[in-house]
């Protein structure tokens, strides 16, 4: 298993083409394991804290909610 390393200067020279081929990988679902889609999962979520006007479209595939614990 390959663990994802990306740093904020690959974040930062993604373009929205980039983001939403990755978008597209994870509406389609088809990954050889678990583990690439959780690979771009995480990419995703990197991407929308740093760049986050680049995920926006995309969001519902963070499927980030607010919760209250209390």
């Amino acid at each position: 298993m390959t663990t994802l390393s990306i740093s904020s200067q690959q974040i930062s020279a993604l373009t929205a083409a980039d983001v939403g081929q990755l978008a597209v990988r994870l509406e389609r679902d088809d990954y050889t394991n678990p583990f690439e889609g959780l690979n771009d999962w995480h990419l995703l979520r990197a991407i929308a804290f740093q760049r986050p006007e680049l995920v926006e479209p995309y969001i519902h595939l963070l499927d980030l909610e607010a919760f209250d614990e209390a």
